[in-house]
């Protein structure tokens, strides 16, 4: 299990949650205003210098009027397509 915060699904969810706080139009400062924190520590988060668990990550989706499970579905859609193997046609190529 990858406890680091450059792994690159850890990577990935938090790009997912700086697009939705982007996608509902709320700067760092509201956010860290909603959640009762400081701008710095959201810049962290999103930064990855500081790692957020579960919890946090349910208090960010509420605090940006999302779903947390719609947010972890996106998450999880585009870890998916990820790792998804590339097709046999251009492996094929190489032949």
């Amino acid at each position: 299990m990858a406890q680091s915060t450059h792994n690159p699904d850890y990577q990935l969810l938090l790009a997912v949650l700086k697009a939705a706080r982007k996608r509902v139009g709320v700067s760092q400062v509201d956010l860290a205003e909603r959640l009762g924190n400081t701008q710095t520590f959201v810049s962290k988060c999103e930064r990855g210098e500081r790692r957020i668990d579960a919890v946090e990550l349910v208090e960010f989706a509420e605090a940006l009027g999302v779903e947390p499970l719609g947010l972890l579905g996106e998450y999880l859609e585009q870890r998916a397509a990820r790792l998804r193997p590339r097709s046999r046609k251009s492996s094929a190529k190489g032949r």
